[in-house]
């Protein structure tokens, strides 16, 4: 079979950065699956892009299709011929929609019923006479934010489209999208080499569009960034290469070049935080700071798109570009601190948090009131908990955090300290927001973690309370991240707290009518998030459904019993008296009469019902102690001492005996054992996962 490469590029203008990556993806993805569609098989596909093209190389293509053979089972004889034998409308029918005469029908017997069929051969796809078409359609597909028209043409994409290569092998395949015609001629860098370029074959693509300063491989660009901008760096020195940051740059370049720029040392004096969401957020720039304590240095990396023969000029329009940014930051910030933090707070009921549950303002005093309560549940300060809760919200109407928005705690913090606060409170003012995405730190104190507590309960039982609920993939109040941020500085105060109780706080503070199973829907919403956190520490979900079978709804004890029973899970023991909870579960669950009454030793009559009743008695008594110390390790191991007494327990009794009395005894004793369990956790869940 003979094979070809393929190549389709799309030229554009200059492409949003932040989509240039999935949309190539897209597009490759799109056409391998119209190539699988039409039974062309290939060895690999990879897409390539820049700011100006979107780009798919298919390699090993099959130029044709494999013939197929099908057989088509059509009605049943009966129906298809008639009482003299001859064929009916029906069988002429079926075989006219096939392609056959009714002279090459065939019959069959399908599970005892004579069926016509007809044998179709269907020749594979000429690869040259499909791809244009499958092409189109992997275009047209491409997910793009924002359409637009240009010119003449009632065309749309996200950008204007200005050139198509559609290349099988050496020739070029016809293709018509937004009033240009495919060819092989594509376009170089827009300064460096602004002229067509020639593509003999798509394996010469990255290689022609390299000589024409492009580089079409976003993973080689973005490493020659990272290496470059890393480079710059003095001995002492660390350049932040921020993920985000370095991908944006990557889709902002086809040439690049990194050059190193400074600025005033007086701009030091301005929270590190906002200058470097001025070079950051605004200009792209890559900040340094010092190894010895982390300081910002005053200095700038910024990646050209040319490799100008006058860098230092370059770098001299990049620091004069810099310097408004940066001195409206010094601005907002000296500008802020002549107005007293706390007196800020009023300014809040101008600003809606949401229409149904007031003002900034009046979240601000439920957080108050709310953070307060949970202090004492934390062992937190409450006077200071108190005083970080009123100030925690105020910088964000100040001049810094309207003009950088993620400064918001940061800007509080500097702001607070200026005032004379103490730095027990400013820290948790900053601090109140943490964790603000997965994998970031925590709130460091009891007091910050009762602010950031506070604000995340009263936003999730207020939301869930007027009932708009995330769907999908809408989440504008953030509730997903809200949850898992309970979770984690709920488990990492170390600290008994009923996660029902807070939510019933949560609720007494707001004002609005709240729906009345709240508290019961917001508990679950946060549970259910529990299953992706194990999951990502390797834990099974049935281990902490079966913790979660206990009714507890303390989060610091849950995440106790799930570690203890996970590695208690991994045992042989486990296994058996998992299986063993389960049979309990499933005999009471059937028992014509069951009560919690304590059984009567006096009624046993076998030696293992007996040994299964001091070894329960036993063991109840050696887990007490060792449940009210949350020493769920050494209590599993206790009650793994049970295996050998409930093995020889089935294996020699008849819990449904015949005589009433008896069976009675035993389903009282099984139920003894199988409460004895479940006060840790319901092991017959293991089982049941299995």
């Amino acid at each position: 079979m003979s094979t070809a490469d393929l190549l389709f590029e799309l030229g554009t203008e200059e492409l949003p950065a932040g989509e240039i990556a999935g949309m190539a993806h897209a597009l490759r993805k799109g056409i391998t699956n119209g190539l699988a569609e039409q039974g062309l098989s290939f060895s690999d596909a990879c897409d390539y892009s820049t700011p100006r093209r979107l780009a798919v190389l298919v390699t090993g293509l099959e130029t044709k299709g494999p013939d197929l053979n099908n057989s088509v089972v059509g009605p049943p004889l009966s129906a298809a011929r008639d009482a003299d034998g001859q064929w009916t409308k029906a069988a002429e029918g079926f075989a006219r929609k096939q392609g056959v005469t009714t002279a090459e029908l065939d019959v069959v017997e399908e599970q005892g019923v004579e069926r016509i069929v007809a044998h179709v051969s269907q020749k594979g796809a000429d690869a040259a006479s499909v791809i244009p078409e499958l092409v189109a359609r992997a275009v047209s597909a491409i997910p793009v934010s924002k359409r637009m028209r240009w010119g003449r043409s009632r065309d749309e994409f996200l950008r204007p489209v200005q050139w198509l290569v559609l290349l099988l092998g050496d020739e070029v395949l016809p293709l018509s999208l937004f009033n240009l015609t495919s060819g092989r001629e594509t376009r170089g860098h827009r300064f460096h080499h602004n002229l067509p370029v020639d593509i003999a074959s798509p394996a010469v693509y990255p290689e022609a569009l390299r000589s024409a300063r492009v580089l079409c491989d976003t993973t080689e660009r973005r490493e020659l960034i990272a290496q470059q901008v890393t480079a710059l760096a003095n001995q002492s020195e660390s350049v932040a290469l921020a993920d985000d940051l370095l991908d944006e740059v990557t889709g902002l370049v086809e040439w690049p070049t990194a050059l190193r720029g400074s600025f005033d040392e007086e701009f030091l004096e301005v929270p590190s935080q906002a200058l470097i969401s001025a070079m950051k957020t605004h200009q792209k720039y890559f900040h340094l700071t010092r190894d010895s304590d982390g300081a910002l240095v005053p200095s700038f990396i910024t990646v050209s798109n040319i490799e100008s023969q006058q860098p230092d000029e370059v770098i001299s329009g990049n620091e004069r570009v810099i310097r408004p940014r940066l001195s409206d930051a010094a601005f907002f910030f000296s500008n802020d601190k002549q107005t007293p933090l706390g007196s800020r707070q009023a300014r809040l009921s101008s600003v809606v948090f949401q229409h149904q549950l007031g003002s900034l303002h009046d979240k601000t005093e439920r957080i108050t009131q709310l953070a307060s309560d949970i202090a004492s549940t934390l062992g937190a300060d409450q006077s200071i908990t108190a005083r970080a809760a009123q100030l925690c919200k105020c910088d964000l109407v100040s001049e810094m955090v309207l003009e950088f928005p993620d400064l918001q705690g940061i800007a509080g913090r500097h702001y607070a300290t200026h005032d004379g606060e103490t730095a027990e409170v400013t820290e948790a003012i900053e601090s109140h927001y943490y964790p603000r995405f997965a994998g970031d730190h925590l709130p460091p104190s009891a007091e910050a973690s009762a602010v950031a507590l506070a604000d995340r309960l009263d936003t999730l039982v207020g939301i869930f309370g007027i009932g708009q609920p995330p769907t999908g993939s809408k989440d504008p109040f953030a509730l997903r991240r809200a949850s898992l941020a309970v979770i984690r500085i709920l488990i990492d105060q170390k600290r008994p707290a009923s996660l029902h109780a807070l939510l019933d706080q949560a609720v007494s503070k707001h004002s609005a009518a709240l729906q009345p199973d709240t508290v019961e829907v917001v508990q679950q919403y946060i549970l259910d998030r529990l299953g992706n956190w194990y999951d990502d520490e390797g834990i099974h979900i049935s281990v902490l459904r079966a913790v979660l079978a206990t009714g507890i709804d303390d989060l610091f004890d849950i995440d106790l019993r799930v570690k203890a029973l996970n590695r208690f899970a991994q045992t042989e023991t486990a296994e058996h008296l998992a299986a063993a909870n389960k049979r309990v579960a499933n005999i009471l669950a059937k028992a014509d009469s069951l009560d919690d009454e304590q059984p009567d030793p006096s009624l046993f009559t076998e030696e293992a019902e007996v040994a299964l009743y001091s070894a329960v008695k036993a063991a109840d008594e050696a887990v007490e102690p060792l449940l009210s110390e949350r020493n769920y390790q050494d209590a599993l191991d206790e009650l793994a001492k049970l295996r050998g007494p409930v093995d020889a327990f089935f294996e020699h009794v008849m819990v449904n005996s015949e005589i009433p009395e008896e069976r009675q005894n035993r389903y009282r004793l099984l139920n003894q054992l199988r409460l004895l369990f479940t006060q840790l956790a319901d092991l017959a869940l293991l089982a049941a996962a299995e």
